[in-house]
């Protein structure tokens, strides 16, 4: 199937998004039962400073979070936090005091003032029209706000309820200054709400039952608990979370050359961000690439930084360690896809 597609459907017994590029699945969003949304606010509880990280522990209506850079609270202050992705097994919810309220076409900023436009917005009678489209929709306030990409594609009425929707909501969350327990004010999106939000580009849409397995999804999802990945021209690399870290292995197809060692690299390093993408894994990455010369080196780090610029997770090139391995670090904004 040619084309963008986007499928909102469930997946054992949770919400999900798949994403379909001429038919191969792209991206994949599924609901968490286990542990709140990214995006979510509370009202928490300063609880415990951590010593050595620099950071606290707050408390949460229904789990402990973890503030970094957390100078100058104390014990029992309340704070408004948001969680920024999910918890690493056995450990606290991350957050931070940096609120944001982001929708398809805006991000208001209540620490943050000030009116931008995207950068990727190149047209400037574009960009005046939608400053001044800012100015109105924000006049009065002290919060900043950020208009998206998408902005480039949609009709100013709807930019304009957009904006004016999430002004309200930050409204009524950043006046909260009660002393009372922890509490959540603003859930975090679902699956279905994220793919709206972030898929802006024009695709077709299936939302009904079934419409995982008939475009093509499901079988495909079900291909990502194989850690094998087969790679064009015969080679494949292997993706295996483990309690440290997250292990990539590319081989060849019996081709042992240098030749076929760099085709191999090559495809895999291009492939990799999906892969991680789909499986939602993040955290410390090793990649032991197939054997290669150092000449070779700069070739797969330029292939590295083009195929992770695209890549919505944010992910940083460590580098080469003295066995030759290859290190990223990436955010942990999704659960891994064994664990559901």
């Amino acid at each position: 199937m040619k084309g963008r597609l986007i499928a909102l459907d469930h997946w054992r017994g949770r919400a999900a998004a798949a994403l379909m590029v001429d038919g191969r699945l792209e991206d994949l969003l599924v609901d968490s039962t286990s542990q709140p949304a990214p995006g979510t606010i509370y009202r928490s509880i300063i609880d415990r400073p951590i010593k050595g990280q620099g950071g606290v522990i707050v408390r949460l209506p229904d789990y402990s979070g973890f503030l970094r850079q957390a100078k100058g609270l104390s014990e029992g202050q309340r704070l408004l936090v948001q969680v920024t992705g999910f918890a690493e097994p056995g450990k606290a919810v991350p957050v931070t005091s940096k609120i944001l309220f982001k929708s398809r076409y805006a991000i208001v900023t209540p620490n943050a003032p000030g009116l931008n436009i995207s950068r990727t917005i190149k047209d400037d009678g574009m960009r005046d029209q939608l400053l001044e489209l800012a100015h109105d929709t924000m006049q009065g306030s002290d919060f900043g706000l950020i208009l998206r990409s998408s902005c480039a594609d949609a009709e100013t009425d709807e930019i304009a309820g957009d904006v004016q929707s999430m002004r309200a909501i930050a409204d009524r969350v950043m006046a909260d200054t009660s002393d009372e327990a922890p509490l959540c004010l603003v859930e975090g999106d679902s699956a279905h709400t994220l793919a709206w939000r972030e898929w802006t580009q024009p695709a077709q849409i299936e939302t009904h039952d079934g419409s995982f397995e008939q475009t093509g999804a499901l079988d495909q999802i079900d291909e990502l608990g194989n850690p094998n990945c087969r790679l064009p021209g015969g080679g494949h690399m292997y993706v295996e979370p483990t309690h440290a870290l997250v292990a990539v292995d590319v081989n060849t197809a019996g081709d042992t050359s240098p030749a076929a060692g760099l085709r191999a690299n090559l495809a895999a390093v291009r492939d990799l961000p999906r892969q991680l993408r789909l499986r939602g894994l993040g955290g410390q990455i090793t990649i032991d690439f197939a054997p290669l010369p150092k000449k070779d080196r700069r070739q797969l780090e330029t292939a590295l930084r083009a195929a992770f610029r695209a890549d919505p997770v944010e992910t940083a090139l460590v580098g080469w360690t003295p066995l030759g391995h290859f290190e990223l670090q990436r955010k942990r904004e999704r659960l891994p896809l064994k664990d559901f």
